[in-house]
């Protein structure tokens, strides 16, 4: 069985999250890491976009200097994402591709399992929905993105504890006539957070979710070693960059 590291979870910026996930693919593609996982919240609150989307077209960077909202440029693919900072626990995990199955459902359904395993603890049936998804109840808890890279793998997603709807329309660029009760109506048919299932605290969300992973992993508590967080403070600027995050 193969080892790998577990840093517990951590708060940063938008750029600084973004960064560290960079900073340990470098040190895992090198060998000088073990393959890790790793859990994040967000502060300030951010958007991130997809690798391909148009910052300008998704985002009303306006309003998110005004709320003091940071938003960034995702190196993975998929949709815009407001991140609450006490709405969601995020997780990165990361190890060289032969780790995990070849095609790519079949490895998000293999990664997806471990968070499906710890909502499993807190009473939370979920279920993989192909693509990249996570439901409940038909419903998108988690939504999920991933990368390849010279050998390495970066998968990272969501789990939603709560969610404020009408601050995610006021940052996302949608007309302001779909910021209506309908609207969030629609939303709420769509989408479910752990909130409505469960009382837990989310200091105890992250403890059930990493159990998932370390229950059927091979798992040991570490930190970023100085080299990765060198790297990580040294990039971080690049992920707040215009040139970056309007780069589309």
């Amino acid at each position: 069985m193969n080892k790998w590291r577990f840093l517990p979870i951590q708060s940063n910026n938008a750029y600084m999250n973004m960064a560290i996930d960079e900073a340990i693919s470098d040190s895992v593609r090198e060998g000088s890491s073990y393959p890790t996982i790793r859990f994040y919240t967000w502060d300030p609150s951010a958007v991130s976009i997809g690798c391909f989307q148009s910052l300008k077209d998704e985002v009303d960077t306006e309003r998110c200097n005004e709320l003091g909202i940071d938003f960034v440029r995702r190196k993975t693919g998929g949709g815009a994402v407001y991140h609450d900072s006490n709405g969601e626990i995020t997780y990165s995990i990361i190890g060289k591709q032969e780790l995990f199955p070849t095609g790519i459902i079949d490895s998000y359904k293999y990664i997806c399992q471990f968070i499906i395993s710890g909502l499993l603890k807190v009473g939370i049936t979920a279920e993989f929905s192909p693509i990249n998804d996570i439901v409940v109840e038909g419903k998108k808890l988690s939504g999920n993105a991933q990368t390849r890279k010279d050998g390495v793998l970066l998968q990272h997603g969501t789990i939603l504890y709560d969610l404020n709807i009408r601050r995610m329309f006021d940052v996302l660029k949608v007309s302001k006539e779909k910021i209506s009760d309908k609207a969030i109506k629609n939303v709420e048919e769509r989408v479910t957070m752990v909130r409505k299932y469960s009382d837990i605290s989310l200091a105890d969300l992250y403890i059930t979710l990493l159990a998932g992973f370390s229950e059927k992993m091979d798992c040991e508590e570490g930190a970023l070693s100085k080299k990765e967080l060198k790297k990580a403070t040294e990039v971080a600027p690049n992920y707040r960059s215009a040139s970056w995050n309007f780069s589309r």
